[in-house]
């Protein structure tokens, strides 16, 4: 081995950090350099190598519309950094980067030689893609060059200086695509935005990208009754489903920036997720005109007893009606109380004017937040 790549494996070896590494179609030596120093199990928590198609599509959960592209291998890096999450049950900095690349082959290829290397941390989404000059090099020579990449790449988010020369040339180019999910997290903070969103590719938007069905939830943590009653919402109105975290409470003052950019990353690779300071269904309606809201039958209840609106029912009509004036509309899924019984949509007490407001969804899913947190059990993969 190099002794420049010994040095620097080494020092990530030495940081704190662990990771997941996917790799598809090139970037395999990268795993052989990180396993070759000492120290391994201190950083690599897993390697995955879904080179079948079916295993790709198993891996990212869909098929996307191109293998090697910037967008796929955002997505393949959000899942390695969910991967990397659930497997560390420290609270240790943990990453995940992927590589998807065509390089020379035992046939000649039509399109450019690539690789798309992506890596996602809470904080940030890095993507370079790395085209290589066809003919000038070898398929070694072209993995050799993706590999220290991806070493350079890790060894940046661990806080390294030093880096490994790539030796680039003429016609090959290197290029990046930087998301910093901070940055729209302390603009809302300041009241500089009323919302932003991340798909799941890491892609931010901070207007006109409205959402269709919409699941607000604290999600401390994300776990599988959030993801199944999302999935049974979309299934049923064969509309896409996304996620909001409110950082801001009525009673309580926001959420830290650090705390906010760590549940956002529990949907990196998975489901588009929105962010607000809109606590109320009321103000949500206001930002996401036509949205239709997924709520559990408690939060249905809720949003139905005078108690909740200054202990005023002619606030709760009034406010029931601006929902509705802006085309928005609620899906409800059962509901365990406390008592035991199973609680559903056609046991609310909804006053005349607004049934059409409340839908039910066939779903019942016994498992909550607080009790995954008292219970110390994790959320979900």
């Amino acid at each position: 081995m190099d002794e420049n790549i010994r040095q620097l494996v080494q020092a990530i070896h030495d940081s704190p950090t662990h990771i997941v590494l996917v790799t598809a179609g090139a970037g395999t030596q990268a795993l052989s350099h990180l396993l070759g120093v000492a120290g391994a199990s201190r950083t690599l928590l897993e390697a995955l190598i879904p080179y079948n198609q079916a295993s790709f599509d198993d891996f990212l959960g869909q098929s996307p519309s191109q293998y090697v592209a910037d967008e796929t291998a955002c997505l393949m890096a959000g899942r390695a950094y969910t991967r990397a999450r659930w497997l560390l049950a420290a609270d240790s900095p943990v990453l995940g980067i992927a590589c998807t690349a065509t390089i020379a082959t035992d046939r000649p290829k039509r399109g450019e030689h690539r690789a798309h290397i992506a890596l996602w941390q809470p904080e940030q989404l890095i993507c370079h893609r790395l085209l290589l000059e066809k003919g000038t090099r070898d398929r070694a020579g072209e993995e050799d060059v993706i590999s220290r990449q991806i070493i350079n790449m890790l060894a940046d988010a661990c806080g390294l200086a030093a880096s490994l020369p790539l030796s680039l040339a003429a016609a090959d180019s290197l290029t990046e695509i930087r998301y910093e999910f901070g940055k729209p997290v302390q603009a809302l903070l300041r009241g500089e935005l009323s919302y932003f969103s991340i798909e799941d590719n890491g892609r931010l938007h901070t207007t006109n990208h409205l959402p269709q069905l919409l699941l607000s939830g604290s999600f401390n943590p994300l776990h599988a009754g959030h993801l199944e009653m999302a999935q049974t919402a979309a299934a049923l109105t064969h509309k896409p489903v996304a996620f909001e975290l409110p950082i801001a409470n009525a009673d309580k003052p926001p959420l830290p920036q650090q705390t906010v950019l760590r549940r956002l990353a529990q949907f990196a690779g998975r489901h588009a997720i929105y962010v607000s300071t809109a606590p109320t269904f009321v103000e949500k309606s206001r930002l996401y005109p036509g949205t239709t809201f997924v709520v559990g039958y408690d939060t249905a209840l809720r949003i139905l007893q005078p108690r909740f609106y200054q202990n005023s029912q002619a606030i709760m009509l009034e406010s029931l009606a601006k929902i509705k004036a802006q085309g928005c509309s609620f899906l409800v899924a059962g509901r365990v109380a406390e008592n035991g019984r199973f609680h559903q949509a056609s046991d609310l007490t909804i006053l005349q004017g607004f049934t059409d407001l409340f839908q039910p969804i066939p779903f019942r899913k016994d498992i909550s937040s607080s009790e995954l947190r008292k219970t110390g059990q994790k959320g979900s993969r």
